[in-house]
């Protein structure tokens, strides 16, 4: 019972009532479990398998759930009881751990060359805040290798002695920390999560005898974890092929000299209109807001831009060769335009970096063009210059154009950081998720996807929202509300290609901890490979912003069908304890 004070003399009491099941789930219980008042294993096992869609569900496995759950609620003991409840029955389905959304296995072919992949990457990965004053540390490469996080951008520097090599943003008020403490913290941390290769990629401000120095604090921090070709690739190696191996990435020496005597300084770009159909959406607001301001205060000489070409590099003497030996993959834009830069070499792969604003404009006129490039080389997309509080932007325009690398921010916040956290729950969370064979396919006439064509819906996904529950259990009593119980609403919807993308509302429950929405919603989709299921619950605030409740996202071609609890996360991407939804998911 909860008490919420109305005015000087009276309260309001309120009880947090247990979540009774829906309609659905008691139609399922009574169908499965033959009109009685239990179900068995064996009838336990029949819903799995023709509602669930989960064939490989044995007798012994419905058991495993039975026996679970009896010991969970009941403390009966293993053999005391055999059968479930219809609450019983609820609180498997309700429960995700025993019944999630999508599976935990790395089930995808790890076998195909590396640029087959989508590749989960940050961005200046030693930040611990904004892009211009916060400190640099190992502490945010820890954290992101252990969600998964399979590339690390790290920025190197002389130090101000120049006899050692430090971490930093340069040209800005941050904070060094030293590079052989991130390289360590790499070693020890790279593989917590994930089996399959690590890239470190060097933006590389140093002269000959540090790079020297840097191939020492390489090969002797990482031993035999290293990998580095005799020759330069012909064709990258699979993940299968690379695993518990450190690979690294930047300009050879060389390049960085010839990058110098064309390109002597770079202007950050001008921060673009960010519209779109999430574009007024409370938590982005703020944001938003935090650009403008912190953009009208900075010099524009104060910041270099990312991938710039101005590096402190001279041509290799005693440091370069062996230092450039080390250099798995190269990175670095061949002389000329963006056509000579998307061009696809017989013998050679390489990287290619391009800003978030260079991919957009180059989609509009070379958009094909970029699909061939990624089918053999990587792409990189990184945040614009003027991202000074580390926020995001759409990922979707990197990965329909093939990019395995969109760079992120990984210690920043918003929606855009959610659904790169939703694209890499796919595959079981390894950091690696196989591009969609379209990407991949040349037509009879060297054809390939065009991101611009319009397409037919190729299947629709309809999404029924029955309810929620936990927040009273992770939550203070006047968390959301001090004078009753909060307001729920859940917001679902899709990201992912244009014509597929969108974003639906429930009703509002009122005064209740444990809302019923009992909402269907459908969604067709042109490209359900690349769609993101969306989910987000917030509590309606009548005098001021609604207040946020929890959110998830989950890649639709991984969604199991059937009924599903589904764990919420708080803004940062930390699933929370108890806060959880009961859905149904079904394709036509």
């Amino acid at each position: 019972m909860g008490s919420y004070r109305c005015c000087l003399c009276f309260t309001r009491k309120f009880k947090v009532k247990e979540a009774e099941p829906p309609e659905d789930v008691k139609q399922a219980f009574k169908k499965y479990a033959d009109g009685g008042a239990t179900m068995s294993a064996e009838q336990l096992r029949r819903f799995l398998e023709e509602v669930q869609g989960e064939g490989g569900a044995s007798v012994a496995d419905a058991q495993r759930f039975v026996d679970q759950v009896l010991q969970k609620r009941h403390h009966i003991a293993k053999f005391a009881r055999h059968t479930l409840t219809v609450d019983d029955f609820h609180h498997i389905l309700f429960s995700a751990d025993l019944n999630p959304p999508i599976g935990s296995e790395v089930h995808q072919d790890m076998t195909a060359p590396l640029s087959h992949y989508f590749i989960y990457t940050g961005h200046n990965s030693y930040l611990t805040g904004n892009q211009l004053s916060s400190d640099c540390s190992d502490v945010p490469i820890i954290k992101a290798l252990k969600r998964g996080v399979r590339v690390v951008e790290l920025d190197i520097w002389p130090n101000s002695a120049k006899d050692d090599v430090h971490v930093l943003h340069g040209r800005t008020l941050t904070t060094p920390v030293e590079l052989i403490k991130c390289l360590k913290s790499i070693k020890e941390n790279a593989f917590a999560t994930s089996p399959y290769p690590v890239v470190i990629t060097l933006e590389d401000h140093l002269t000959p005898d540090l790079q020297s120095k840097v191939a020492q604090m390489v090969t002797e921090t990482f031993g035999d974890m290293l990998y580095y070709p005799e020759a330069e690739l012909k064709e990258f190696l699979s993940p299968e092929e690379l695993k518990y191996r450190i690979i690294i990435s930047t300009k050879p020496p060389k390049e960085y000299l010839e990058a110098k005597n064309t390109k002597e300084s770079s202007h950050l770009e001008k921060k673009d209109s960010e519209d779109d159909i999430w574009a007024n959406d409370p938590l982005d607001v703020s944001i938003t807001q935090q650009d403008d301001k912190i953009e009208g205060k900075i010099n524009e000489q104060s910041l270099e831009a990312e991938e710039s070409d101005d590096c402190e590099t001279e041509l290799c003497q005693p440091g370069g060769p062996i230092y450039k030996c080390l250099i798995a993959i190269h990175a670095g834009k061949p002389k000329g335009g963006l056509k000579e830069a998307l061009k696809v070499e017989v013998d050679k792969v390489r990287r290619l970096s391009l800003s978030e604003q260079a991919l957009e404009k180059a989609s509009e006129s070379h958009s094909t063009d970029i699909v061939r490039f990624t089918q053999k080389n990587f792409l990189r997309v990184y945040p614009k210059g003027t991202r000074f509080n580390s926020s995001n932007y759409k990922p979707l325009v990197g990965w329909m154009h093939g990019a395995q690398m969109v760079a992120f921010n990984m210690q920043g916040y918003g929606r855009f950081l959610w659904l790169m956290h939703g694209m890499f729950r796919g595959n079981g969370g390894c950091g690696y998720v196989k591009k969609p064979d379209f990407l991949m396919r040349v037509g009879s006439n060297n054809q390939v996807f065009d991101p611009k064509a319009k397409l037919d819906v190729k299947k629709t996904l309809k999404v029924k929202v029955y309810m929620g529950d936990g927040w009273h259990l992770d939550f203070k009593q006047t968390h959301f509300d001090l004078y009753s119980p909060p307001d729920f609403y859940a917001r679902v919807g899709i990201a992912g290609v244009p014509a597929d993308t969108v974003m639906k509302k429930t009703k509002k429950i009122e005064d209740d901890w444990t809302p019923v929405w009992d909402q269907e919603f459908s969604f067709p989709l042109t490209v359900p490979e690349l769609a993101l299921l969306r989910v987000e619950v917030h509590e309606y605030d009548m005098s001021e912003k609604d207040d946020f409740a929890g959110q998830t996202c989950l890649p639709v071609s991984e969604l199991k069908s059937g009924i599903r609890a589904i764990p919420l996360h708080d803004r940062k991407g930390e699933k929370m304890k108890s806060v959880r939804l009961l859905m149904r998911f079904d394709f036509d």
